[in-house]
């Protein structure tokens, strides 16, 4: 009777106890079987003879429902068939116009429509690696982003041809074929594709074509700014894209949901994540050409969206817009991405309602990452001891003044309390750069991620900021030295020390500049408006310049940072002077106070 009592109160007493002692239990017991499943499809995907990959999931998806939407865009439906019939066109014409072959690198220059699915889906099929050109991106950058993939094909938009043309004669020097998605072309040197499209069959593309394809071989280039210089491309394998499938599923999506996609394509988020983890869980994508918060909600409701993409600024510019009295009526159950802030996480959940927020940590060269499954606000991820083994990390000290990791008196980083980094196509010293050697002992190697985070006692990971030379505004990241090489290209400007700032309500830094001019010359706000709307996309341009007499640097003749950041854009703090960039009066103008106020409080949006 005794025993039977104990048991009885143990019973009783026992979910009181994992509640107040192991709050997370459950959950993590949910995780840990949702990672296993996981692994365990992996691994049995990667043993299939022949070698399975992210194609032949799509051709499964295409088997089992043919006639399921897979791409909704503007006014047309494409089914799982029609998109497979389509990307065989695409396939077919590139062979007949082109002398693509496997392993040939192809670089995609579009922005989000249903023809850059197609496109990649071809390329697929042919074995070609695709590099994924930012839209925005010109002039120089342009073509070192082509250059350093290695491709000897440039497929762009329409919209995009006067981009191109710029470029033309050095894509001409390389012998590179330059085809635009256009009906027709009267520029000699680049050949229409659109038309080639529509005349061509859409029969089956043999295995054959793609038969020396292994999971080394790469998919895709995702350029990335990394720490330093122009933006580099991160090789994304096989055998990672066929592991990044899983991010949608482990994170309950299924083929019923309608996932809205208003990320950029050529992005890590809305390729991997989006287009990619479609794939997997046979989902329906609503593919928008860019994200639009007025239409947003609206959109969602159309189509009747339950899973929807965000990096932070999405979801703190959908709090900014005007409240409705039907801003919870809508179908969307789960938000998945990263980079938002508390603050806006809590207003998101208060206005748009319950709809659950899956923020994780992760980077398109990264070789670890982080799922907040418990939904904990602000939190980037949780980790356990599964995660540990599977995912093995390190948290190091870092000083944010030297810029470098904390160190022991045996040379060995310090601890807070690795999967092989692939690097990047053509660049070894970027490579070099991204890795970090003697952490632990003498002669071990990890990928440095350049990113802050800090743990808690609960184990879950936050995200504190970027270190290095980048920093993140509107979703995208800035490589300093990129727009430093460019202010100096200016007559005017002897030195640049470009760097991104903190303002009041807005996620992110953005870009600021501290120069020095040359000697009897002055700032002249007009050309350099033209000259940096010429070189660089919206969100890479300085909006505030300050003039300095010089430029404090280390020991080793770097840039220092830290404590131009800490000053900020204030006028009544900067004794320099202070300009900024009016987009109204297409020049750099002397900052104000007036001016900064306004900003501060929301008046003057950047």
């Amino acid at each position: 009777m005794y025993i039977l009592s104990a048991v009885f109160a143990t019973i009783i007493i026992l979910p009181l106890v994992f509640k107040v002692f192991f709050p997370y239990f459950w959950k993590d017991c949910l995780y840990i079987a949702d990672l296993i499943l996981i692994i365990v499809k992996f691994a049995e995907r990667r043993r299939r003879k022949p070698l399975f990959f992210v194609l032949d999931r799509f051709f499964e998806q295409t088997r089992k429902h043919p006639d399921r939407p897979f791409i909704v865009f503007e006014n047309e439906v494409f089914s799982y068939r029609h998109t497979d019939q389509k990307s065989n066109k695409v396939a077919n014409a590139l062979q007949i116009y082109s002398n693509v072959k496997e392993g040939d690198t192809v670089a995609l220059y579009m922005g989000n429509e249903a023809a850059f699915i197609f496109t990649w889906l071809a390329l697929a099929k042919l074995g070609c690696p695709a590099a994924l050109l930012n839209q925005n991106i010109r002039s120089k950058s342009l073509l070192h982003c082509f250059s350093c993939s290695g491709a000897n094909v440039l497929i762009a938009a329409a919209e995009l041809q006067d981009a191109v043309e710029e470029v033309l004669p050095s894509l001409q020097e390389q012998g590179v074929a330059v085809f635009i998605m256009a009906m027709q072309s009267s520029t000699p040197g680049i050949e229409s594709l659109a038309d080639r499209i529509e005349k061509a069959p859409d029969k089956h593309i043999p295995a054959s074509l793609r038969a020396r394809t292994t999971f080394q071989s790469p998919a895709v280039y995702i350029y990335t700014s990394g720490t330093t210089g122009m933006p580099k491309a991160a090789v994304i394998t096989q055998d990672r894209l066929l592991a990044a499938m899983a991010v949608l599923a482990s994170n309950g999506v299924s083929p019923g949901d309608i996932i809205y996609l208003t990320l950029p394509l050529y992005h890590t988020a809305g390729f991997l994540i989006g287009f990619i983890g479609s794939i997997e869980t046979g989902s329906t994508i609503i593919l928008r050409r860019k994200f639009s918060a007025s239409q947003f909600w609206d959109d969602c409701r159309k189509h009747e969206v339950t899973v929807i993409q965000y990096i932070g600024e999405v979801l703190r510019y959908l709090c900014n817009t005007p409240k409705r009295d039907n801003d919870k009526d809508h179908k969307v159950r789960l938000a998945i991405g990263n980079g938002v802030r508390e603050d806006v996480w809590k207003e998101f959940l208060t206005r748009f309602g319950n709809i659950q927020v899956r923020e994780f940590y992760a980077s398109t060269e990264g070789n670890v990452g982080f799922v907040n499954y418990i939904g904990k606000i602000g939190a980037i991820g949780r980790v356990n001891f599964l995660h540990r083994k599977v995912f093995p990390y390190a948290l190091i000290k870092y000083d944010t003044e030297r810029g470098e990791p904390v160190r022991d008196s045996s040379g060995l980083c310090v601890q807070v309390p690795k999967a092989p980094f692939i690097g990047y196509a053509k660049n070894a010293q970027q490579t070099e750069k991204k890795r970090i050697r003697d952490v632990f002992q003498k002669g071990d190697l990890y990928f440095n991620s350049g990113d802050l985070l800090r743990i808690d006692k609960e184990n879950f990971i936050y995200f504190q900021d970027r270190v290095g030379d980048t920093f993140r505004w509107k979703g995208e990241n800035v490589a300093t030295n990129e727009v430093s090489d460019i202010l100096t290209m200016m007559d005017f400007i002897q030195e640049a020390n470009v760097y991104g700032v903190q303002v009041p309500g807005h996620e992110g830094r953005i870009g600021m500049a501290a120069v020095i001019l040359k000697q009897g010359k002055q700032l002249d706000g007009s050309r350099m408006f033209i000259h940096v709307a010429n070189y660089l996309p919206a969100y890479a341009r300085p909006r505030f310049v300050r003039i300095q007499n010089s430029i404090e640097v280390t020991a080793t003749f770097k840039q220092m940072k830290t404590k131009l950041v800490e000053e900020g854009f204030n006028p009544a703090l900067i004794h320099d002077p202070l300009f900024i960039l009016s987009e109204k009066e297409k020049r750099y103008v002397p900052m104000m106070e007036g001016t900064y106020s306004s900003i501060v409080s929301g008046n003057v949006k950047l």
